[in-house]
């Protein structure tokens, strides 16, 4: 951050920040947590795997356009700051399958929205991010695959060869998160157009609607045995044929667009996982003055009291360093903030792990059924350690960075300078 690194005073909201997060908990409280029951027995009655929208969506985005709170992850159009939106994008952690989508701030649409900002064409903007700004469609990033590990990206096999104004596209994809919903109309898709390119120039982003020719969305995987309504899906290319001016940003350019995406993307997904953890830490607490067991309340006994407070300690020290990372985007660009956004996606989710864990044992058999959301909770977010980049990278990135750092001082001798 600007300033001294001795002190990173964090600025204070705004008032439209603050009015907002004052609106987006009006809006859990009165419109979203309300709704959820509608939101589950609409997808138990249509089945496991059926991936139609229950018809609160739409509702609960109508609402929520009518309350302002629309579109407001990107600074562009909410006039936010990272740091600002991340008490409110906490709140819609609270209800992750609803929220989210509801106020247009949902992933995998987030990230696209601001590839297609940042490094698309006024006409690429005009066809595809105005109806996904506008919530008329949704899409997909179609980026990982089976046959390599995708979370070095320079693995990547889907061929993208240039053929007159067409480019052709020849691949497999996975784990491409909503691709099954039936309002996704469009894929951002990674490929090589260069294999003999320098290896972090091999990689181009090109746009497919999903109608294409040679485009076949196949099965969706479940998480945990959990099938989510917009799907991860299998997406086969072949010989799918799109115009040249479908690419977006420069040939060889997609490595470094796919890093602007996750930027922002894994700090949105952190910010939100908190409010899932204060969630649980709630039901927690909910449970343990609610329940009695030998003779007293779970919350007259020593062991669901440390519980609790291991878990606001947790998320606490969580969401300091999830702020911290969003006030030095905004300060200083995610470039700067590249290192705290990488540890941040890997001790939120630990900690919101560990909340959810104990609010499972506090409940019982219930926190492993489908009595509570606690068990899907903990699907998602135990996925988040794989996704967006799994631990162990962050974790190398993170070490690579410390091992090269300077010193603050120059440390006296030890006892290991005898053997030197």
């Amino acid at each position: 951050m600007t300033g001294s690194s001795m002190y990173p005073a964090l600025p204070a909201p705004s008032e439209k920040a603050v009015r907002l997060f004052e609106e987006m908990k009006r809006f859990l409280a009165e419109d979203v947590l309300p709704s959820e029951e509608a939101y589950d027995r609409f997808r138990e009655e249509h089945g496991h795997d059926d991936h139609t929208p229950p018809p609160v969506l739409e509702e609960l985005k109508t609402k929520a356009k009518a309350r302002g709170l629309w579109n407001i992850f990107l600074p562009h159009e909410s006039g936010l700051s990272q740091l600002e939106y991340a008490p409110i994008a906490e709140l819609s952690g609270w209800s992750v399958e609803l929220a989210p989508e509801a106020t247009n701030c949902a992933a995998p649409d987030t990230g696209n929205m601001e590839l297609l900002h940042l490094v698309g064409t006024p006409e690429q903007q005009e066809r595809w991010l105005r109806p996904l700004l506008d919530g008329e469609i949704r899409s997909a990033f179609a980026m990982t695959e089976p046959a390599v590990a995708s979370s070095d990206a320079t693995n990547i096999e889907t061929r993208i060869v240039r053929d007159g104004d067409e480019y052709v596209i020849n691949g497999r994809k996975w784990w491409i998160s909503g691709a099954a919903d039936p309002r996704c109309a469009v894929l951002i898709v990674m490929g090589k157009t260069d294999p003999e390119a320098a290896t972090h120039r091999q990689q181009s982003m090109i746009i497919v609607p999903t109608d294409t020719p040679g485009v076949e969305i196949k099965r969706s995987y479940p998480v945990f045995g959990h099938q989510d309504q917009h799907g991860h899906c299998v997406i086969e290319f072949t010989d799918a044929r799109v115009p040249v001016a479908n690419l977006l940003g420069e040939e060889g350019g997609g490595f470094a667009a796919a890093q602007m995406r996750l930027g922002p993307g894994r700090i949105h997904h952190v910010m939100r996982a908190l409010g899932a953890g204060e969630r649980a830490l709630a039901m927690m607490v909910d449970r343990s003055k609610s329940r009695t067991a030998f003779g007293k309340l779970l919350a007259e006994q020593s062991s669901v009291r440390e519980k609790i407070a291991e878990s606001r300690i947790e998320l606490d020290q969580a969401r300091a360093l999830c702020h911290l990372a969003a006030a030095t985007i905004d300060s200083d660009g995610n470039k700067a903030a590249r290192h705290l956004i990488a540890a941040a996606k890997v001790a939120v989710p630990r900690a919101v792990l560990s909340v959810i864990d104990r609010a499972i044992q506090v409940h019982g058999a219930a926190g492993v059924s489908d009595a509570t959301p606690l068990s899907a909770l903990y699907a998602w977010h135990r996925a988040m350690r794989i996704f967006d980049g799994p631990d162990e990278v962050h974790l190398a990135t993170l070490g690579r960075a410390e091992i090269t750092r300077e010193p603050l001082f120059e440390l006296p001798r030890g006892i290991h300078d005898q053997f030197r």
